[in-house]
């Protein structure tokens, strides 16, 4: 954890045609030789995905992607899996050689980058070997409303403009949000419950606990940690109540219980739903969990690939509580780690984990995914509050939700639900 985790570090996606220069550009950028480069065409299979520094952004995350215009079986999977990286980029690099100009394959992206509402940095390369650049250069003003970076790999020209470039248009709500600062005034106290279980990581805390301290201690708070168990007795030794408590969500029944119900109380994931995704859409999901019956079809999708643990959380605890719930069998499919279908309408609800190991704009383009095949999304501890009856007390942290909680249940459901 003495690293800024990667799903906090805007994410650079570099596209392109084979052999336009991408893998190069990148060791330009970052003045090491971290691609790997060739003349041979498809050097670049899957994604890879490079931690660095670029000033004066910072930490961020370097995507070099195979070539869109790759050919054969195995190529059109290359494709594929370049095609999937605009889900999780923040701004996208175009790197475009002068010889082959704009077709079809730069088109087509530049209309998915629209319709992901993708910033774009468009680079012409190879300005070296001095093919015409001028018709190139109006043809993506005219068309495409960009104003493209001149870059010679070779004779190392452009890359300070590229990096100029890159640092203006990336975009502003890729800074870091609040995960609880806004919910907490300087000196205020917040307790954090963290269970250590046996899913529990040996020797720290896990990822979104970590960054909630992180979080409190920026905005000039106080935080206290303690275990469930000693959660009452952290409680007495305060000469006065915290101004909220947040738990991990498997402990959500004894911390309501045990916390007075003048004070705060909600999750981590709860947390993580709005810093990450859109509170409102996983408020949508909550009201199809009430919903379910017998036979639903219903995602789980986990952002990590954790070794599971006999009562796991996704595949163990919550399918035991849904089935409870609705008094029958339902269909469950686990996907995990970069994985995530493109048949999202095969289901009828869409659980999600807290998303701590993916970037905001790859959780919001997963909720664009789920909201336009029409069905709900919900993210794990919302879920887990729901069942347990505590999602109105979870929810009065955020006012705004909250009302909106309120309203919906009361005016009945979504439109698709």
């Amino acid at each position: 954890m003495q690293e800024t985790p990667r799903g906090n570090r805007p994410h650079i996606g570099v596209f392109g045609r084979r052999n336009a220069g991408k893998s190069s550009l990148i060791n330009s950028l970052t003045n090491q030789d971290l691609a790997l480069v060739s003349s041979v065409p498809g050097t670049t299979t899957d994604p890879v995905y490079k931690a660095m520094e670029l000033l004066p952004l910072g930490p961020v995350i370097m995507i070099d992607t195979a070539g869109i215009d790759d050919t054969g079986e195995l190529g059109k999977l290359r494709v594929k899996k370049s095609l999937e990286v605009i889900r999780k980029t923040d701004l996208a690099v175009l790197v475009i050689d002068p010889e082959q100009g704009i077709a079809e394959y730069e088109a087509d992206l530049l209309e998915k980058f629209k319709e992901t509402k993708t910033a774009v940095v468009a680079v012409i390369n190879k300005t070296d070997l001095e093919f015409k650049t001028n018709t190139l250069s109006n043809k993506l003003k005219d068309e495409y409303q960009l104003e493209p970076v001149l870059v010679s790999t070779v004779k190392k020209t452009g890359i300070d403009e590229l990096r100029t470039k890159i640092v203006e248009k990336m975009p502003a709500d890729t800074e870091e949000a609040f995960i609880v600062g806004d919910l907490v005034n300087p000196g205020e106290t917040v307790v954090l419950v963290t269970p250590i279980d046996l899913a529990a990581p040996k020797g720290r805390l896990i990822l979104p606990q970590v960054q909630t301290i992180r979080d409190i201690l920026d905005h000039d708070g106080i935080t206290m940690v303690c275990k469930e168990r000693e959660l009452k007795l952290t409680l007495a030794k305060l000469k006065e109540p915290p101004k909220l408590v947040v738990t991990d969500s498997q402990a959500f029944m004894k911390v309501d219980a045990d916390v007075p119900e003048d004070i705060l109380l909600t999750g981590f994931s709860i947390l993580f739903a709005r810093y990450k995704g859109d509170l409102e859409i996983f408020l949508k999901g909550a009201l199809k969990l009430e919903q379910l019956k017998p036979g639903n079809k219903i995602l789980i999708a986990e952002a990590c690939t954790h070794r599971r643990q006999a009562d796991d959380i996704g595949t163990v605890k919550i399918p035991r509580w849904l089935r409870s719930r609705v008094g029958g069998e339902l269909e469950f499919t686990h996907v995990s780690g970069r994985e995530y279908p493109a048949n999202l309408t095969d289901y009828d609800l869409i659980l999600h984990c807290g998303s701590c190991m993916l970037n905001r704009k790859e959780v919001l383009s997963r909720l664009q995914e789920a909201e336009q095949a029409g069905v709900p999304v919900i993210n794990y501890g919302m879920a887990i509050a729901q069942l347990h009856g505590i999602l109105d007390r979870a929810l009065k942290p955020f006012p705004a939700a909250y009302r909106m909680w309120l309203a919906a249940q009361e005016e009945g459901q979504p439109s698709y639900v």
